[in-house]
């Protein structure tokens, strides 16, 4: 007679689950199973207090299907790039256009223009990134001289979980500031509240009282921005799926 083990799972794991994926988590500091949707990255994590509680967390999850793909239907639907839609860049309508010859961005025009082939949402793509680094290298620095701080070296990423990082500066190395590309599709206000924020680290590497009081300071409340990704951040993170 043989005695089949139950799969071993780890921290990490990927599994689907009727069509959605499910994310294990192991986390010493949960004092229960639990689920919970990352809307960015469209799926369901399941974190257990030890790995030895993954397989709980699995069958709680399908047990909770119903529950699951409620969530995940209530998610914006992915943002396919294609020529004649409308987008927005820091709050200012631009359309998309399929025309032959090199990429660009034109913003007299108000246009991204791009070869109407299989390409064209990879080339729209990179005239986005491509904008969204120059404004924010002008923001941050503009935002790092009020501060009397040497201007950071800015690069954009595709980030999931922030909508910027700042690493402070060190002896030889400038500060670094990543930002989210996506915010170049947020309202200008918006993207403002990012730059102040992750630039108020380049004097308060925290999230101290001094820190909020330097970016009530240097940019006013940022509550209504904050509202504003939490409401529609997953929507940022659709475009181009």
């Amino acid at each position: 007679m043989k005695f089949f083990a139950p799969p071993a799972y780890s921290h990490g794991d990927r599994l689907e689950t009727d069509g959605h994926v499910l994310r294990l988590s192991v986390n010493a500091r949960a004092r229960r199973i639990s689920l919970r949707v990352d809307r960015t990255r469209r799926e369901v994590i399941a974190t257990a207090p030890t790995a030895r509680r993954l397989g709980e967390a699995v069958a709680f999850a399908r047990e909770r299907i119903g529950w699951i793909s409620a969530q995940m239907a209530d998610l914006p639907a992915p943002t396919v790039i294609a020529p004649g839609m409308t987008i927005a860049l820091f709050g200012e309508e631009f359309t998309l256009v399929g025309r032959p010859g090199r990429a660009r961005l034109d913003l007299e025009a108000r246009t991204l223009c791009a070869a109407d082939d299989a390409a064209f949402a990879d080339r729209v793509l990179r005239l986005i990134k491509g904008e969204a680094r120059r404004r924010f290298t002008q923001m941050s620095e503009a935002y790092a001289e009020g501060l009397q701080r040497p201007a950071p070296a800015v690069s954009v990423v595709d980030t999931r979980g922030r909508w910027g990082s700042c690493s402070p500066a060190r002896p030889g190395r400038p500060a670094t500031i990543r930002y989210s590309w996506r915010l170049a599709l947020a309202p200008l206000a918006v993207a403002d509240y990012v730059v102040a924020h992750e630039c108020a680290h380049l004097v308060e590497a925290n999230h101290s009282p001094r820190f909020w009081a330097l970016v009530d300071r240097i940019f006013g409340d940022p509550a209504p921005h904050r509202d504003w990704l939490r409401a529609h951040g997953a929507g940022l993170h659709a475009f181009g799926r």
